[in-house]
């Protein structure tokens, strides 16, 4: 049978995993979950798969929450708040309920298993699965229509990334007509795509199932007592033994780019890599393509301004984003990404560095390869990221020499 884009979308439940804790992130994860987390000044991170959803027509979205979800569930609520329930659209975020158990959510399958009923309630054919804490742009309805095709129970989005780099992902081998073989999941020794012996060809956590064979194979392993908590680990190599049809579909990158961009900013290192890709002249990720728009909370805040042109005392920022109501007065921005409301003052040099909302940055400052956090006021005359030996006293040092100064820190 045949579907049109429209019976897809009907048809469609879009579920969103949001609940992880971001421990590698810390301190920014301190007192809020990672898909919570700013990204390009005036984003934030679930953002990007959110409006992923919306350019690709889906508007039937939980969003399962879990830790630190107060920040979250308020972005949501201004930023996302555009659906309309007559329409059967809707965005809701869900903790934890324990319905099936009292147990809070334990893995990535867990979760959506503890919200079958969410699925079950309007007879959904198709459940859309997404992590909310990747980086990337993807037309989710190509994956759904290729499911289809391939009658496949579940269809996995998967990516050539460096084989060094796999071992963190689930690791796909497949057939000439790309249905799955083999899947392991964080290999130490990641197998190489044939005839690629330095790349591999690894899951990204984007899961189109067949509602039916979704329900069954799970009820299936609880019925057999098999571990039934994540889907990297348990469900799919279950599928694979058990003979459901399991296809992979290749990464069909919406950025326009030569190189297909998905990055999991899991660790402060990639997460610091990924802000100062935004803001190079020929940046990997598009923030600007008119035909992709990425949607966020649009606050009401004035412009960004420069001020004051005397001497040495200049207002000026150079290959840098100024997110609005931010002034920079008399000081020197470089290389730099400023969130909103933040306040440069006279003689304060910044370079390479991330200041999120509200901070206000004292004159004669020197900042330098710095992630600070909301809602920080950096004294008069104070350097950071100068003296790595004195920064380690104050602030965590990331490997690389980052100083991340967290929300509300008090000097």
């Amino acid at each position: 049978m045949a579907y049109t884009g429209s019976e897809i979308l009907r048809k469609t439940l879009t579920m969103i995993l949001a609940g992880g804790q971001g421990e590698r992130l810390f301190p920014l994860t301190k007192d809020r979950t990672k898909p919570s987390v700013s990204f390009g000044g005036k984003y934030r991170i679930i953002d990007f798969t959110l409006s992923n959803c919306l350019n690709s027509g889906f508007r039937k979205i939980y969003v399962l929450t879990q830790y630190k979800s107060d920040s979250l569930n308020r972005h949501l609520y201004e930023a996302w708040n555009i659906f309309n329930p007559e329409l059967g659209e809707f965005i809701y975020s869900i903790p934890p309920q324990f319905k099936t158990s009292s147990d809070w959510y334990l893995g990535t399958a867990n979760a959506i298993y503890q919200n079958f009923n969410l699925i079950e309630d309007h007879q959904y054919d198709w459940v859309l699965i997404l992590s909310g804490d990747h980086i990337y742009k993807m037309d989710y309805l190509k994956m759904i229509q290729y499911h289809i095709e391939k009658k496949a129970d579940l269809t996995l989005s998967a990516i050539n990334i460096p084989k060094d780099q796999a071992s963190r992902f689930g690791v796909i081998q497949i057939s000439e007509d790309y249905t799955i073989q083999s899947f392991i999941e964080k290999p130490k020794d990641p197998p190489a795509i044939p005839n690629i012996p330095d790349q591999s060809f690894v899951n990204m956590g984007i899961y189109v199932f067949s509602v039916k064979a979704l329900k069954e194979a799970m009820y299936k392993m609880e019925e057999e007592k098999v571990p039934s908590l994540d889907f990297g680990k348990h469900v799919i190599p279950y599928m694979l033994k058990n003979n459901y049809n399991l296809k992979a579909y290749r990464f069909i990158d919406e950025n326009k780019k030569p190189e297909p961009y998905w990055v999991d900013v899991g660790t402060i290192e990639s997460y610091y890599a990924a802000s100062m890709d935004l803001i190079s002249v020929n940046p990997h990720f598009n923030l600007y393509d008119t035909h992709w728009p990425l949607r966020t909370e649009q606050r009401q805040f004035p412009p960004a301004k420069t001020v004051s042109h005397e001497g040495e005392r200049v207002g000026r920022a150079i290959n840098s984003l100024i997110t609005d109501g931010t002034i920079i007065s008399g000081g020197l921005v470089e290389r730099s990404i400023l969130g909103f409301n933040v306040r440069v003052n006279s003689y304060t040099y910044i370079t390479d560095s991330i200041i999120m909302d509200n901070c206000n940055i004292g004159r004669y400052s020197r900042i330098r390869r710095a992630i600070i956090d909301k809602n920080v006021h950096v004294p008069e005359g104070t350097e950071i990221g100068f003296d790595p030996e004195e920064d380690k006293k104050r602030f965590k040092v990331s490997e690389t020499g980052i100083v991340i100064i967290p929300k509300n820190y008090k000097f």
